[in-house]
């Protein structure tokens, strides 16, 4: 009976049903890869709608409960992302970071992608989820824009402006 029942839709019913923070822990056994696949949810409101599958003790994937959508694919430690990973946009799941993360924020080298056209917008390094220290910024183009350091996610000065043809310092 319980193997009809598609996994997304039982999450939904039980987030359904969760009214304040609560730790829930489901385990799955599957028989194609031979091993239980671990769903933890963690703190619902935290969550905003997302779920996680452990494939093995340090890497996980993360999906979007509404949209079914993979949101991210990496390296998990503790309940957050650790690692290298790929961060993907609920909506539509493309790529929109590819890079390292420290207690689920970005902190280390990283790429940022526009969610829609996919072309990047940032190459550089993230402490805390934001830019920070040295980092390119590129037109929608994929033209660079400015190179130079970051902090608290803001240019600090200490670059290089481009326009399409040239620079403007």
């Amino acid at each position: 009976m319980l193997e009809k029942i598609r996994l997304p839709d039982f999450i939904k019913k039980i987030f359904l049903h969760i009214t304040e923070k609560t730790k829930l822990k489901l385990l799955k056994y599957s028989k194609s890869l031979q091993k239980a696949l671990e769903i933890t949810l963690d703190n619902y409101k935290d969550l905003a709608g997302k779920y996680v599958i452990y494939e093995s003790e340090n890497k996980a994937k993360e999906y979007w409960i509404s949209t079914q959508k993979l949101i991210y694919e990496g390296g998990y430690l503790n309940g957050k992302r650790n690692g290298k990973g790929k961060e993907y946009y609920h909506y539509n799941g493309r790529l929109i970071y590819d890079g390292e993360f420290l207690n689920g924020e970005r902190s280390g080298k990283g790429k940022e992608y526009n969610g829609y056209t996919e072309k990047m917008e940032f190459d550089g390094e993230y402490l805390n989820g934001k830019r920070n220290g040295k980092g390119k910024l590129y037109y929608y183009n994929e033209v660079l824009q400015y190179e130079g350091e970051y902090k608290d996610g803001i240019k600090n000065g200490k670059g290089k402006e481009y326009y399409y043809n040239g620079v403007l310092e």
